[in-house]
């Protein structure tokens, strides 16, 4: 069977639609990898990465600017991150900025986040410079500490919970006495027996001060308290005499 002109046309339509379609493919992700924008690179070192990749984006103020270009184990506690950047933007990147480890979205993707520094350098960084790199949080770390603080929290209020409950069941001292009606009327009637007591010690402490002072003024005790009075500043006197003559 021949193939006609018509059919041929039209093999050749779909054959350069397809390399159009190709090309422009070729385009897109080249352009967003930097394949033919100009381009510099800057990196950072982590302690961990925490599940970057090479080619996940790179933001600046929300905005993708690049790409990361490479990640690379340079010891047992350092990885290098090398990101690619739009030249354009070599202008608001300065040697103070800093790298982070940011997702895109609440389940995203990793990717490198820049952020400004905080001591206003004026310098741009150039190509192949080192810029500071911001950690990020151990998750791992933070569940299992998160884990042990309910387990904790967990163990306490068991051990409350069997505590109220011994009481309400009159078990231990408390709950014998939060539940035992003639223990409570006891302790109530040992409080006010206690209380009279300490009223009747004020008042009898009050009698006697007005005793000692009307005796005081007494006309048969008055000279008995004079002697006792002059024999206690003599005392004294004698005292600060003594002192005096001791002295060098």
């Amino acid at each position: 069977m021949k193939t006609t002109a018509g059919q041929k046309i039209k093999i050749g339509g779909f054959a350069l639609a397809g390399l159009l379609i190709l090309v422009a493919a070729i385009f897109l992700i080249g352009n967003k990898k930097g394949l033919f924008t100009s381009t510099f690179s800057i990196h950072g070192m982590f302690r961990n990465v925490n599940g970057l990749q090479e080619g996940n984006n790179v933001r600046f103020a929300g905005i993708n600017i690049g790409v990361v270009e490479g990640i690379e184990i340079m010891n047992d506690t350092t990885v290098k991150v090398t990101v690619t950047l739009d030249d354009y933007v070599r202008k608001f990147i300065k040697k103070d900025a800093k790298m982070s480890i940011g997702s895109d979205g609440l389940m995203g993707d990793k990717l490198i986040v820049i952020s400004p520094g905080g001591t206003e350098s004026t310098q741009a960084v150039h190509n192949g410079d080192q810029i500071s790199a911001v950690n990020p949080y151990d998750i791992d770390k933070i569940l299992k500490r998160a884990s042990k603080m309910a387990d904790d929290a967990g163990n306490l209020i068991e051990g409350l919970s069997e505590i109220v409950n011994k009481v309400n069941h009159g078990q231990g001292s408390i709950g014998r006495l939060l539940n035992n009606d003639k223990m409570a009327k006891d302790l109530d009637a040992t409080v006010k027996q206690a209380k009279t007591t300490i009223a009747t010690v004020h008042k009898t402490t009050g009698t006697l001060n007005e005793d000692l002072k009307a005796a005081q003024h007494n006309i048969f005790l008055r000279g008995f308290f004079k002697k006792k009075q002059k024999a206690k500043e003599d005392s004294i006197k004698k005292a600060k005499q003594d002192s005096a003559k001791n002295k060098p």
